[in-house]
Parts: structure tokens; C-alpha cells; sequence
């Protein structure tokens, strides 16, 4: 058995220390909740049975307060069939088995029901990334993994799709933050809950010399006029529904029964003919 991303004691550890913390970090899930809830305002459906999935339930709770709230665990304890709207906030990117977690929340939806999934995408802390391979490679000859791998915006789509869901959509929401200093970005990240807990992660405390000249780089290479240091953070948004008959279906290939030049009011130019031999 290959050996999963996410040492799931070490992330539930992080998230519980983050919301035990008098003032947690949440900026980034204010802003996920204000999408989700942009999103279905748009959709103008009431939803008279809704779910979130999460392992930030006081953040998310309160924002819909009708919802059966459940932890991000690897079986969700969500009751097929019986949910006409599931958000699954936050969590997708450490899931070990992302599909699986789709898959689950389409299962609880009802016919025609409605999937909403929000989580850190593959722009995410790219600027950090890139500062701490640089300063590690230098002073330790090698690299440690530090920062979870995201998924790319490209890639995410399919992943609807082969859960098993309708009218599927990906699409990104990017946003940046910036710090006086490296050490302010790296507090916010353990009070969001979101530092590392890779199952193949580096035990050992990241030298202070790493620290320092990965600190020195990233002044150097994205600091602002100002001094300050950019931290990008991209929310991926997954759309998709539960099939049903009454959805909008594609028509079979040559079915249509008017010209699209006729619809746009333009002449139609017919394509080359290849030279028979």
C-alpha cells in the first residue's frame, strides 16, 4: 500500500491547538464562507436539507445554521440520499482519497441535489515553496517536503466527473495576503491549522539558519515597495450536481435541426476539400 499524504493525527493535532487559540486565523475561511454563500444566492433555490463537511465546524456552523455539520474524516457520516445541498469547506486538499470524499458527498445528495466544494488550490503559498527549496537545497544539500502538494485548477474538473456528477465546474478564486516578515506568515499558517502534516514530513525542527536565509530570499525575490511580503492563497471551487432526469442533457452528435450561421446571421464558408489521388 502506497503511503498516504496526510498524517491525519498530526492534522487533527493542528486544527485543534488552531481553535483552542483565543484568536485563530480565519480571514481565509470568511472569505471561502462569503463565496459559498455569493454562490448559492446566485443558484436561487431554497435548500431545505443541507450538509457541510469540515474539520473547522465553529467557523462554519454559524454561517449555515440549518446544516447538518460533519468532520472531513475518511468515511462521512452522512446518510445516503438525504441532503439536497452538501458543502464540503476546507479540507479537500489534505483528503487521502479525494475522489473518495466526492464520491461520498454525492451519495448523500438527493436526485438533483447540489455539491459545493471550497478548498487551497495548487497557487497556494507558492512564494513560500519557493523560498524554502532555495534556502534548504543551499544549506542542507536536499530538499524536505514542507508545503502539502495542491491540486492544479486543470486536473480538478475530471475529479467530478469521475465521482459521478452532473454539469460539473472548477473554477478559482485567488487572493493574497501580505506579512511584515516571514515569522508573522508562518504564525498565521499554525493558527489556521494549516502548517505541515504530511505523513512523509521532515520531523525535525527547520534549522534557523534555513529559516533566515529562506526569509532573506523572499524579501529579495516578492517583497513590495513597501517591505512587505506577498503570501498567495487559491481557493479551488467545485461545483456539481446529483443526476437526475430532469437536468439539461447534450444532444446526440448531428441531431441539430438549425444552422448556427443561420442563428448568427452570417454567411457559411465551407471547408477545403482534400485532392483525391
Amino acid at each position: 500500500m502506497p503511503q498516504p499524504l496526510t498524517d491525519i493525527a498530526a492534522l487533527d493535532r493542528q486544527r485543534h491547538r488552531a481553535l483552542a487559540r483565543p484568536d485563530p486565523a480565519r480571514f481565509l475561511h470568511d472569505a471561502a464562507i462569503a463565496e459559498v454563500q455569493e454562490r448559492l444566492e446566485m443558484v436561487n433555490r431554497g435548500f431545505r436539507a443541507p450538509a457541510v463537511v469540515t474539520g473547522f465546524a465553529p467557523f462554519w456552523a454559524p454561517a449555515f445554521p440549518a446544516a447538518r455539520v460533519v468532520r472531513d474524516d475518511d468515511r462521512l457520516a452522512l446518510e445516503p440520499g438525504t441532503h439536497d445541498l452538501v458543502v464540503h469547506a476546507m479540507g479537500l486538499h489534505w483528503a487521502n482519497d479525494p475522489v473518495g470524499q466526492l464520491v461520498q458527498c454525492r451519495r448523500a445528495l438527493r436526485p438533483d441535489g447540489l455539491f459545493l466544494g471550497i478548498f487551497f488550490g495548487g497557487q497556494t503559498l507558492q512564494e513560500l515553496r519557493r523560498v524554502l527549496a532555495e534556502a534548504e537545497s543551499a544549506l542542507r544539500g536536499g530538499l524536505a517536503p514542507r508545503v502539502a502538494p495542491m491540486g492544479e485548477i486543470r486536473d480538478l474538473g475530471a475529479l467530478l466527473q469521475r465521482a459521478g456528477f452532473a454539469l460539473p465546474v472548477a473554477d478559482t478564486l485567488p487572493l493574497t495576503a501580505t506579512y511584515a516578515t516571514l515569522p508573522n506568515l508562518l504564525h498565521d499558517l499554525r493558527a489556521m491549522g494549516e502548517t505541515n502534516a504530511m505523513a512523509a514530513r521532515d520531523r525535525r525542527p527547520l534549522p534557523r539558519a534555513v529559516l533566515e536565509r529562506a526569509a532573506e530570499h523572499y524579501r529579495t525575490a516578492f517583497g513590495d515597495s513597501d517591505g512587505r511580503l506577498p503570501a498567495s492563497f487559491e481557493l479551488i471551487v467545485l461545483t456539481g450536481w446529483a443526476p437526475d432526469a430532469s437536468q439539461p442533457q447534450p444532444l446526440r452528435p448531428g441531431s441539430a435541426t438549425a444552422r448556427l450561421s443561420d442563428a448568427l446571421g452570417t454567411v457559411e464558408t465551407p471547408l477545403p476539400t482534400e485532392p483525391s489521388d
